[in-house]
């Protein structure tokens, strides 16, 4: 008697449900491992519409020292520029050759490459099997070519391994930023030091330089004269340009893979560290694709328009969970052109709605307080 061959239970549910599957998976190199389990697998994997690119490692082609301390004394305005934008260079060029088509020239020598005489690095997707950029016995890829099977991609996240500006430990700083074919609008959270329980907070009473006892750290919303002059409003100037420099790198950095993925409905780059992310929706993404972009001709990033930007600050701010924020400060951010656009209800939702708890809940705090205005020139 002839025996039926055995039933693969497997191969009983529908494309539909494994795509499903897929989708919750989500991050590309298990679907690359998921690939290769069968032709069936194969066939599916390029229709998923839900994936995630965590970028594993920078590859530093640069192996200069930094200025010595002899020049750093001779030329002490170029020392500052150094400690205010030098931390932000290296991840930008880094994201420009992760994210550019040029893969091949992404790992070459500086020697070996006359016209750029700045240092360069490569952010780059490991894998397993055989391809371009191979360092260290591990392959590795640019987004662009890790994605060029993906069919039907609608929610692409790519999460860079840090955030691209360096900051001092306990210092905090986050940025959320949406784009079209230029800035929409951007809100960045900072704050001098954190302090983690209400305990701790009353053991320093220095605020950004300012001496404050418990009636004074919760004042009429005003900003203190001192801190316009200990520093304080020119490192929140810092943190605002950092912040809209690394947000419109990203956007134009990303040019390639939203005019190759034209099924995208939603595109976020974020980092492992939380720092920054850039959000575009559908509508944005197909404004990008019929406007041209404006670049600025300083950089290889998007042109930043001119600005009206909203600021709050609070020299201890409590949040309900103990967390302490000191010097915490606020800064929605929009073109200037959006400024005769009405208000309606939801104006101030897009600015409570950028960041995740507890951090919305200082936002929300701190748009209680005394608004304060400014405004910023293209660049």
């Amino acid at each position: 008697m002839v025996e039926a061959p055995p039933v693969d239970h497997f191969d009983r549910l529908p494309d539909s449900l494994l795509l499903l599957v897929f989708n919750r998976i989500a991050d590309v190199k298990a679907l690359g491992r998921c690939c290769v389990v069968s032709r069936r697998f194969h066939s599916l994997v390029p229709q998923v519409e839900n994936v995630l690119v965590r970028v594993d490692c920078v590859i530093s082609d640069d192996d200069s020292s930094s200025p010595s301390s002899a020049d750093e004394s001779r030329n002490p305005i170029s020392a500052l520029f150094r400690v205010l934008f030098g931390n932000i260079v290296k991840p930008l060029q880094a994201l420009g050759q992760f994210l550019g088509p040029k893969r091949a020239a992404a790992l070459a020598h500086a020697s070996s490459v006359p016209h750029r005489p700045s240092s360069s690095s490569s952010l780059a997707v490991g894998c397993e099997d055989d391809g371009e950029l191979d360092q260290g016995g591990v392959t590795h890829h640019s987004p662009t070519q890790v994605l060029k099977n993906f069919n039907e991609i609608r929610f692409l996240r790519i999460e860079l391994p840090s955030g691209e500006l360096g900051i001092d430990d306990g210092v905090l700083l986050k940025w959320r930023a949406d784009f079209g074919s230029t800035l929409d609008n951007c809100v960045i959270l900072g704050a001098s030091s954190v302090i983690h329980s209400r305990a701790a907070a009353g053991l320093d009473d220095g605020i950004d330089g300012l001496c404050l006892n418990n009636s004074a750290a919760d004042d009429n919303g005003s900003i203190p004269e001192s801190f316009y002059t200990n520093g304080g409003l020119k490192l929140r100037v810092v943190w605002t340009i950092s912040s809209l420099i690394a947000a419109s790198a990203r956007h134009y950095l990303l040019q390639p893979i939203i005019a190759e993925h034209k099924t995208l409905h939603s595109l976020v780059l974020t980092d492992a560290d939380g720092q920054g992310v850039l959000c575009m929706n559908r509508d944005q993404l197909e404004e990008l694709r019929i406007k041209p972009l404006s670049v600025s001709s300083a950089s290889r990033r998007t042109l930043v328009p001119a600005l009206n930007m909203r600021l709050w600050y609070a020299p201890h701010l409590e949040l309900p969970n103990g967390m302490v924020l000191k010097g915490a400060t606020l800064v929605a951010i929009r073109p200037s052109e959006q400024s005769s656009l009405k208000k309606d209800a939801s104006e101030g939702f897009w600015i409570s709605s950028a960041f995740e708890e507890p951090y919305g809940t200082a936002a929300k705090m701190l748009v209680k307080r005394r608004t304060y205005c400014l405004e910023m020139n293209s660049f």
